[in-house]
């Protein structure tokens, strides 16, 4: 069994983010994912009376959604700051277990790891309760944890 090092400055004791810290930069993240969403919605939308008719503009306007939530996490977390902005504004963010900087894939396996985490009642995010390491299932899966920046 590999034996990971907890820091990659071994001076510096990792502090883990706090589910509280987390959850308000979940908040702050979906404030600023309201502003494409307007954007996407407001491209797609269409001039039918019925519901019936809108669902081919819904279903495009859902698709690119979901892809621009994708990239704003992936490309923010695997990024130089680590983090959303969100994060950045909690004043944490995003490391490999050993402290370093997330790859764009892992950035990525972190974010669809996170509808797991969803799908299970929201179990994989309430993990971090009484994790050691207060990781959820998503950063687990991502071999990622969440600390304070300094």
């Amino acid at each position: 069994m590999e034996i990971i090092q907890e820091s990659i400055f071994p001076e510096r004791h990792l502090e883990y983010a706090t589910f509280g810290g987390r959850f308000v930069a979940r908040i702050i993240d979906g404030l600023v994912m309201l502003i494409p969403g307007g954007i996407i919605s407001y491209m797609f939308r269409t001039n039918y009376p019925s519901l019936i008719e809108n669902i081919p503009g819904l279903v495009k306007a859902s698709l690119a959604s979901w892809v621009v939530t994708w990239l704003y996490f992936a490309i923010m977390e695997s990024g130089p700051n680590q983090g959303t902005f969100g994060k950045k504004a909690i004043g944490i963010k995003v490391t490999t277990l050993n402290g370093g900087q997330l790859t764009f894939m892992q950035a990525s396996g972190r974010y669809f790891g996170k509808l797991l985490s969803g799908l299970i009642i929201y179990i994989g995010y309430f993990m971090m309760l009484w994790d050691d390491r207060n990781q959820t299932l998503h950063d687990k899966m991502a071999g990622a944890v969440v600390v304070k920046s300094y």
